[in-house]
Order: structure tokens, then sequence, then C-alpha cells
């Protein structure tokens, strides 16, 4: 960046950590409803209660069916009983490698970054949990927002 020798050197204010925070979450196609929750990191287990915390948000005649990525953690060995024990009311459906575009989640996390954290400093982590639990509290009910920003069906 240029700056001309009369003016001071502009501040840019940013956060020095390499602190993270983990995020699942789920849209429901038909009506919009995200289900969203914080992890430590992303692992089999962390998956595996968040697959619990999705079969709690299920209609109980109806066969959930996941559209997910290729993360390792997806196919984990230690997933197959949980997975086996629930085929009759889940289903993982994994989308080809390298093709972001086709999961809708991805549509809700480009719509939280633009709503909640688009051009501001936060200046702890904390703050910036905050920011996208507020946006994403507003979507934990069914909404048009969301239904029609991932609306395949």
């Amino acid at each position: 960046m240029w700056v001309p020798p009369e003016d001071k050197d502009p501040i840019l204010l940013l956060a020095p950590t390499r602190k993270s925070v983990s995020l699942f979450g789920a849209v429901n196609l038909r009506n919009g409803k995200l289900v969203t929750q914080f992890e430590k990191k992303f692992n089999a287990m962390t998956f595996k209660d968040f697959l619990c915390l999705l079969l709690r948000h299920r209609r109980r005649a109806n066969k959930m069916v996941i559209l997910l990525d290729n993360a390792k953690y997806h196919h984990a060995a230690v997933l197959r009983p949980f997975l086996r024990h629930h085929r009759n009311k889940l289903g993982l459906e994994f989308l080809p490698a390298y093709s972001p575009e086709l999961n809708p989640i991805e549509r809700v996390w480009k719509l939280t970054r633009r709503l909640s954290t688009h051009d501001t400093y936060f200046e702890k982590l904390e703050a910036l949990i905050d920011a996208v639990s507020r946006q994403h509290a507003a979507w934990n009910v069914p909404n048009d927002t969301l239904r029609k920003l991932c609306c395949i069906i």
C-alpha cells in the first residue's frame, strides 16, 4: 500500500491469535431451520454428538438424509455401529470431492459471514462466537431466508 510521506501510517487492528472454534451445522431444506453446535475441534466423536443432536430434530415418521463433504471424520470406523443402529432414521449422502457449491450449508456459512462478521474487528474469540450465535439463533426456527437460500427441493 502506498502512503504519502506527510501522512501517518495507517493502523490496522487485528487479533494476534490462532485460537479457533469448530462449528457443525445443518439446515432443513424444507423449512430453513438451522441446527448448529460449537465444538473445540472436528473429529468422529464430536460429529457423532452432532448427529445425535440432529436426530432429536427429525420428525418421527421421516428418515433424515444428510448431505456431507468427504471429511475423514465423516467416514470414521467408530461411527459405523452408530450409523448401523440408526440406519432406519438416518442416512448419509456424500457429495463429490471438491464441490462445496453443492453443499447447502456452505451458503449458510457465507451468509453468516456477510451478516455477522464481515468488516468487523473482534477483540476476543468469545465476541466472534457471540455474534455468530446471535445470527444463528434467529435461524433456529423455520424461516424463509434459509429456505429460499438453500432451495434445492
